[in-house]
């Protein structure tokens, strides 16, 4: 047996996998920056989107300073928090708390025609992974002024379809209360489904034909997630 010869291979084999775990780790390092910058115009996009503002990522970071005139925090009781920021919370982590131990972003936006209208983020669970998004609500904390829906891995051409404009689009004037009862938007399913969504003309929409299980749980991180929000909401409706 030649031992040096496989001393020399283990050693080669050794140093290889040392520097080329150095280069990933260096352009890794590298990348973060840019990636988490990525990030961030996603989510501005995405707010701005939700208010009926258009932007791109080279233009995300300007419209959003223009647009959105406050960002907070608040807690389960509706009050502002001093000292946290609306962009570096991570919504996944908090909706895995109590309600009373969370902590929950706002964004305020004041369009040109001077109306605010207040964003809150959305998260959930879809059919093969996790679904998220923006409702946009006028003063009255009841009206529906926009919404984007976003998702990982729903199935292309029927649930993937919760971000496409046909879909969010009929959000717009819906009505989150019903008789004074917080109830979200219902999202009906076709068929028999969607002639109900046609007379729930103030709460429901049409839900994507062939993607009813990702509707449906759309339906419910609305509902969810608005209710976290239900006493800032009541407490400053106009």
């Amino acid at each position: 047996m030649d031992t040096n010869g496989n001393l020399y291979t283990f050693i080669y084999a050794s140093v290889l996998v040392i520097v080329v775990a150095a280069a990933l780790s260096f352009t890794a390092l590298q990348l973060q920056p840019l990636q988490e910058m990525n990030v961030k115009n996603e989510k501005m996009q995405n707010i701005l989107t939700s208010v009926q503002v258009e932007s791109t990522a080279e233009t995300a970071n300007e419209i959003f300073t223009k647009y959105i005139t406050k960002s907070f925090v608040i807690n389960s009781e509706g009050k502002e928090l001093e000292g946290k920021q609306a962009f570096d919370i991570n919504l996944k982590q908090e909706y895995k708390k109590k309600l009373e131990d969370r902590v929950l972003p706002l964004y305020e936006a004041t369009l040109d025609d001077g109306s605010n209208i207040l964003v809150i983020p959305l998260t959930g669970k879809g059919l093969w992974g996790p679904i998220w998004g923006y409702i946009a609500l006028k003063s009255d904390m009841n009206t529906v002024f926009g919404a984007v829906f976003d998702h990982k891995g729903e199935t292309p051409g029927l649930g993937a379809d919760i971000n496409a404009r046909w879909f969010e689009e009929p959000f717009s004037g819906k009505t989150i209360y019903e008789d004074g009862k917080l109830i979200g938007i219902r999202v009906h399913k076709g068929g028999k489904g969607a002639a109900e969504a046609a007379k729930d003309t103030e709460h429901g929409v049409d839900a994507i034909s062939g993607g009813t299980i990702t509707s449906k749980a759309l339906e419910e991180m609305v509902f969810d997630c608005i209710s976290s929000y239900k006493s800032y909401l009541e407490n400053n409706k106009k």
